[in-house]
C-alpha cells in the first residue's frame, strides 16, 4: 500500500545521500580523512548554510516530473510512453545546464530558477541529450534495442528511484516497471551494465516501499531472482549477480566498511554504485546515519553511491527514518518534498 512518508523519504533519503557526498566526490578516501578527520565527512558541509545536491538529485526530480507529465498528456488524448515523458523532461534539465538555442522549457519544472546550475554533470548525460537522435529512438520505443552508445556509467542508475514509487498500487507488473527503469537509463546508456542497475534499483525501490515491514535482505533477494529471470539471456548477467552477491556476503565479513567497499569498486559504473549501495543499506538496514557515512567515505563517486544508498533506506524507512541532521539545510527540501507528494498524488502541476 502506498505511503507519503515512504515517498518521501526515497527523494529525500536519496538527496541526503547526494549532498553528504558530493563535497567530497573528487576526493579519495586519504584525503577525504585529513580534511574532516579520522570518520571522514559524517555531517553535511554546507556552502552558505546550503547542503548542495548534485546533477544525481536534480535528474532524480525531472525523472518523477516526466512520469507525472507523460501520464498527464495520456489523459489529454496524446499517446505518449513514460519513457517519452522522461526524455522530454531531461531535454528540459539539459537546457538548465546549458544554452540550447530556440529552446523553451515543456514541463513546470525546467522552469524553476534554483535547478539552473551546474553541480558536475555527468559528460554521458550532456552528450546522449545533445545527440539528435535520442528523440526518435525514444519515440520508436528502440532506446534498448539500439544503444545510443557503450557507457556503463553510473549517471542512469542514480536518477531512476521515482519509477520505483510511481508504480505502486497499480496494474503494471514488476517486470514492466522493471523495464521502465531499463529504459530511463538507456536513453542516456548504452552498456548492458549500464542499463541491468538501474532495473534492479527501480524493483528494490517498488518492493521496499510496498512492504509494511520491510526486509532489506528479503528485497535483495527477490531482485535477484527478478533480475535472473528478466535477462537470463544478458551475457554481462553473471557479472552484475558476482557484484550483489559480493556486497551481499561481505556484510558479514569482519571487515572494516572501508576495506568492504573497496572491494567493489569506487562506484564511477552502474553495477558497482549499486553493489556499494546495497551493502550499506544491507549492513545498517535500520541506521540511515551509518549507511549514508559508510557510503559517501571512499575513493569513488560518492555522491552516486550517497544517493542510491539514500533512495532505498529512505523507501524502507520513510522521511520519519532520516535524521535531523540530514533535513536540516537540505538545498532543495520544499521542493523535494513537492515533487514525492506530487508522485504520491499523481498530480502533474502547469506551472511552478
Amino acid at each position: 500500500m502506498k505511503n507519503r512518508d515512504r515517498f518521501r523519504g526515497c527523494l529525500l533519503g536519496g538527496a541526503a545521500g547526494d549532498a553528504l557526498g558530493y563535497a567530497v566526490e573528487f576526493l579519495r578516501r586519504d584525503q577525504i580523512l585529513r580534511r574532516y578527520g579520522t570518520q571522514g565527512i559524517t555531517v553535511y558541509a554546507c556552502k552558505d548554510g546550503v547542503a548542495q545536491i548534485s546533477d544525481d538529485t536534480q535528474m532524480t526530480l525531472f525523472t518523477a516530473v516526466g512520469l507525472l507529465y507523460a501520464n498527464h498528456m495520456q489523459q489529454q488524448g496524446t499517446p505518449i510512453t513514460y519513457t517519452q515523458g522522461i526524455y522530454e523532461a531531461y531535454r528540459d534539465w539539459l537546457y538548465t545546464q546549458m544554452t540550447v538555442n530556440g529552446y523553451q522549457p515543456q514541463l513546470w519544472l525546467g522552469q524553476v530558477r534554483t535547478l539552473y546550475t551546474c553541480r558536475a554533470p555527468g559528460n554521458t548525460c550532456l552528450s546522449a541529450m545533445i545527440h539528435l537522435g535520442n528523440a526518435d529512438r525514444v519515440a520508436r520505443n528502440a532506446v534498448l534495442d539500439e544503444p545510443i552508445n557503450s557507457s556503463k556509467g553510473c549517471g542512469g542508475v542514480m536518477r531512476v528511484a521515482p519509477i520505483g514509487l510511481y508504480f505502486l498500487d497499480t496494474g503494471l507488473s514488476a517486470d514492466a516497471v522493471d523495464r521502465l527503469g531499463a529504459e530511463a537509463a538507456a536513453i542516456t546508456h548504452g552498456h548492458p551494465l549500464g542499463i541491468m542497475p538501474s532495473a534492479a534499483l527501480v524493483h528494490l525501490v517498488r518492493d521496499l516501499a510496498s512492504q509494511e515491514t520491510p526486509s532489506m535482505r528479503e528485497s535483495v533477494a527477490r531482485m535477484r531472482q527478478a533480475m535472473c529471470v528478466q535477462y537470463r539471456e544478458e551475457k554481462k548477467l553473471p557479472d552484475f549477480l558476482q557484484l550483489v552477491d559480493w556486497a551481499v556476503e561481505l556484510t558479514e565479513s569482519n571487515m572494516t566498511d572501508a576495506d568492504a567497499i573497496a572491494k567493489l569498486g569506487e562506484g564511477w559504473v552502474a553495477e558497482e554504485t549499486l553493489a556499494i549501495a546495497l551493502y550499506c543499506v544491507l549492513k545498517y538496514p535500520q541506521d540511515f546515519d551509518r549507511a549514508m557515512i559508510a557510503a559517501v567515505n571512499h575513493d569513488g563517486d560518492s555522491d552516486s553511491t550517497g544517493a542510491v544508498a539514500g533512495n532505498l533506506l529512505g523507501a524502507a524507512l520513510g522521511e520519519q527514518g532520516i535524521p535531523v541532521k540530514y533535513i536540516e539545510h537540505l538545498e532543495l527540501y520544499d521542493l523535494i518534498c513537492r515533487v514525492a507528494d506530487d508522485l504520491f498524488d499523481n498530480r502533474y502541476r502547469m506551472t511552478p
